[in-house]
């Protein structure tokens, strides 16, 4: 089974810093994309950053140049650096894990991890 494991949440300053990590593992044969979204209360899901497996990446317009995102392909695992925080950066962050195959012949399926929390006090 696939499953995604994140880890690096917390309580932080205005202006800290936080990194996420996201570890993905269940026999996955290959993937397009690793990436992060985020969802505060009563707000839909947003993406925050996401990394094609070539290293492309795509950020949200009001994170760029604050945080960055970046991938160990050989281990399947995502991290998302994040700097000079702000309040409005409090979310639940989830892992996402986009086209991932266990075989060759695989159907692609994308999948999530369960959150974790980042809270942003001023």
């Amino acid at each position: 089974q696939v499953q995604l494991v994140e880890s690096g949440g917390g309580l932080v300053q205005a202006g800290g810093s936080l990194r996420l990590s996201c570890a993905a593992s269940g026999g996955i044969y290959f993937f397009n994309a690793m990436g992060w979204y985020r969802q505060a209360p009563g707000i839909q899901r947003e993406l925050v950053a996401t990394i094609t497996r070539q290293g492309i990446t795509n950020y949200k317009d009001s994170v760029k140049g604050r945080f960055t995102i970046s991938r160990d392909n050989a281990k399947n695992t995502v991290y998302l650096q994040m700097n000079s925080l702000k309040p409005e950066d409090t979310a639940v962050y989830y892992c996402s894990l986009t086209g991932a195959r266990t075989t060759l012949w695989g159907s692609p399926t994308d999948y999530w991890g369960q959150g974790t929390q980042v809270a942003v006090s001023s």
